[in-house]
C-alpha cells in the first residue's frame, strides 16, 4: 500500500496516544479534505493542538476482520396513528418514524499495531472510510466528523471516559482513503454477544436427550442478567459523558457498543465502550447558535416539528432522541439474548413497540406474556417490580421532554440495585 505524506493530526491535553440505528439523510455540499478540515477545527479549540503527526510509517497493519455499512434517512413523517395509517397532530413531532435505506459509504475494519516509538506494540483497530472516488464527499466528511468529535472528547480536562473507544490518529492514502486507528480494546459488539447467547439457548434447546437443569438454568440467567445489565450501564455511563461534554451521538445501536468480552462468567472484567461517532453532534451553545450544519439538519428539522425552537430547546431535544435510541438499544439487549435465535431482531422489536403498541410499553408486556418463546425476557425486564418495564418506558416516552437524562439512566435502580 502507498501512503501520501503524512498529514498533522491531534495532541491533547490527556495521555495520548494510547469506534437499528437512526442516521441522518445527507444534504451534501462542496467540504476540503480530511486533513485540512480537521486542522482548522483544531486550530480553533483551545483545548487540542496540532501538535502530534501520525505517518503510515508510525502502524503496522494486520488481517481485514470486517466491514459494515451505514443507512441513510430518506425522510420523516408523523407518528402513525390507526390502521389507516393516518397521521395524528396531536402526536406530531412527539415522535418520529423515518424510511432508510442503504448508504454508500462502506467501512471496513482492520488489525494493526503501533510500530514505532513509546507505545510500540500498542494494538489498534482500524477504521477506514473509502475515497471521494468511491464514496462522493459523505465519507470524507462522516471521517473528519468522527475525528473532530474524539478530538473534542480525549481533551477534556476532566480525563477520558473508560466508555468511550480511544482515538489514537489516522492517515491519508494516495487513493484518498482515511484511516482512523483506534485502540483495540476488543473485536466483539452488543450485536455480537446478542447473537451468540441467542444461538447458545438455541443449542442447549434442542437437546432432548434430558431437561436443562433448573438449579442451571437459573444461574445462567443470572449470569446473562448481571451481564446485560453492566453492559448496557456502560454504555449509558459514555453516553452520559458525551452529554455532558455537549456532544450527542446520534448513532446508538448494539453494533456501536464495543466489548472486551463477551463470555458471561467474565461479566465483572465487562469494560463496554461506545464508538461510531461519525454522525455525532455538537450541542453546546455557541454550535446552536450558528446553525445546523450537515450532521444536525434533519435533527433540528424534527426539533422544530416538536416546538423545540430555542438553542435550550433543540439541545434537550437532541440528548432525548439519543435516549430514545439509547431505550431501543435497551428493548434489544433485553429480549434479544433471552431468546433462541432467530425470535426476535432489533427491527421487529421496533416495530412491535412502535407500530403495534405505540410505545405503550405495559401493553408490550402482555403480549409478550402470552408467547412462551419471550418469556425469560418478560422475566429479565420483572427484576425489581417491573423496575426494567418502567425505566424501558420513561426512555421511550413519546413526549421527549420526559424522558430522562442518560446520567439519570444510568443510575436507575434496575441496573445500580441487586434486581437479582
Amino acid at each position: 500500500m502507498i501512503f501520501t505524506t503524512p498529514h498533522c493530526f491531534f495532541s491533547c491535553s490527556t495521555s495520548l496516544p494510547f469506534s437499528l440505528s437512526k442516521k441522518p439523510s445527507f444534504f451534501l455540499s462542496k467540504k476540503p479534505r480530511l486533513s485540512t478540515w480537521v486542522s482548522s477545527r483544531i486550530r480553533s479549540s483551545s483545548l487540542c493542538t496540532a501538535s502530534l503527526i501520525t505517518s503510515p510509517d508510525s502502524f503496522e497493519v494486520g488481517r481485514l476482520i470486517g466491514s459494515y455499512g451505514f443507512m441513510n434517512v430518506t425522510s420523516y413523517s408523523g407518528f402513525q396513528s390507526g390502521a389507516d395509517l393516518e397521521f395524528s397532530s396531536g402526536d406530531l413531532g412527539q415522535l418520529r418514524v423515518q424510511d432508510v435505506g442503504e448508504g454508500s459509504v462502506k467501512i471496513r475494519l482492520y488489525e494493526g499495531r503501533i510500530a514505532q516509538g513509546p507505545f510500540k506494540g500498542t494494538p489498534v483497530i482500524f477504521k477506514v472510510y473509502p475515497g471521494q472516488r468511491a464514496a462522493g464527499i459523505e465519507a470524507d466528511m462522516m471521517a473528519a466528523n468522527e475525528l473532530n468529535a474524539h478530538a473534542f472528547l480525549q481533551s477534556s480536562s476532566e480525563g477520558i471516559s473508560k466508555n468511550l473507544l480511544l482515538l489514537l490518529g489516522g492517515f491519508e492514502t494516495k487513493t484518498g482513503e482515511q484511516w482512523l486507528a483506534f485502540r483495540d480494546n476488543g473485536k466483539y459488539s452488543a450485536a455480537d454477544f446478542a447473537k451468540a447467547t441467542s444461538e447458545k439457548i438455541s443449542r442447549a434447546r434442542s437437546l432432548q436427550e434430558k431437561p436443562w437443569n433448573p438449579f442451571e438454568q437459573a444461574q445462567a440467567f443470572k449470569r446473562r442478567t448481571y451481564f446485560v445489565i453492566r453492559l448496557f450501564q456502560g454504555a449509558m455511563n459514555g453516553l452520559a459523558y458525551m452529554h455532558n461534554h455537549e456532544r450527542l451521538h446520534q448513532s446508538l445501536g448494539p453494533a456501536s457498543v464495543i466489548l472486551n468480552t463477551i463470555v458471561e462468567r467474565d461479566a465483572v472484567y465487562l469494560v463496554p465502550k461506545l464508538r461510531d461517532l461519525a454522525f455525532s453532534v455538537d450541542i453546546s451553545f455557541s454550535s446552536l447558535e450558528e446553525g445546523p450544519s450537515t450532521f444536525s439538519e434533519d435533527l433540528w428539522r424534527r426539533a422544530s416539528s416538536a416546538g423545540a425552537f430555542t438553542p435550550m430547546e433543540r439541545r434537550s431535544f437532541g440528548i432525548a432522541d439519543d435516549i430514545y435510541e439509547a431505550g431501543l438499544l435497551f428493548a434489544y439487549l433485553a429480549f434479544v439474548p433471552f431468546c433462541e435465535a432467530g425470535i426476535m431482531d432489533g427491527f421487529s422489536l421496533q416495530r412491535l413497540l412502535e407500530s403495534t403498541f405505540k410505545l405503550d410499553v405495559m401493553a408490550t408486556r402482555e403480549y409478550c406474556l402470552a408467547d412462551d418463546r419471550l418469556l425469560e425476557a418478560v422475566k429479565f425486564l420483572d427484576l425489581g417490580d417491573a423496575a426494567g418495564w418502567k425505566l424501558l418506558q420513561a426512555m421511550l416516552n413519546p413526549d421527549f421532554r420526559k424522558r430522562p437524562i442518560a446520567e439519570a439512566v444510568a443510575n436507575h435502580r434496575f441496573l445500580t440495585a441487586n434486581v437479582l
